[in-house]
């Protein structure tokens, strides 16, 4: 066997191996919603939920090692940071904070990732879209200032 041959039978043995390792796929409930208008809530399942909610779309591919630990991986960051299904559990000033940072982002160009935009076409936000989400937010905000109002 030719040393060529035997690094393929390596690799290929390590890629059989890594499908044993699997991450937890979870969609836990839904607590709460973040309650937004209909247009702002189709944007935001359009292009946050999957990685911000307990709504998350697995596709096919979150099976297959090592992209199923990377996608488990920015789910799991993605909640940690910012997780529309557990709206509640959040501060009213918490929740302008982390509003006003994912516009940011948005704007900058930050979120959705470039490479969730590159697999979800339909994540990809226009200008119509952010300057939707930017009104909202500018709402949700004036609307509840020091409050614990929910938007």
């Amino acid at each position: 066997m030719s040393r060529a041959s035997r690094v393929v039978v390596v690799l290929g043995v390590a890629v059989l191996a890594a499908q044993l390792v699997r991450p937890a796929k979870t969609n836990p409930p839904v607590t709460s919603d973040v309650g937004a208008p209909p247009a702002v809530a189709a944007l935001l399942r359009r292009a946050c939920y999957d990685c911000h909610s307990h709504e998350t779309r697995w596709p096919w591919y979150a099976g297959v090692a090592p992209t199923s630990w990377l996608l488990a991986h920015d789910v799991r960051d993605g909640r940690d940071e910012l997780n529309f299904s557990t709206w509640d559990k959040y501060e009213a000033g918490a929740r302008r904070k982390k509003l006003t940072k994912s516009v940011k982002e948005v704007r900058e160009g930050e979120m959705p990732p470039w490479y969730y935009r590159a697999m979800h076409p339909e994540a990809r936000l226009d200008d119509r879209d952010r300057a939707a989400l930017e009104t909202w937010i500018a709402e949700v905000s004036a609307a509840s200032p020091t409050s614990d109002a929910r938007p």
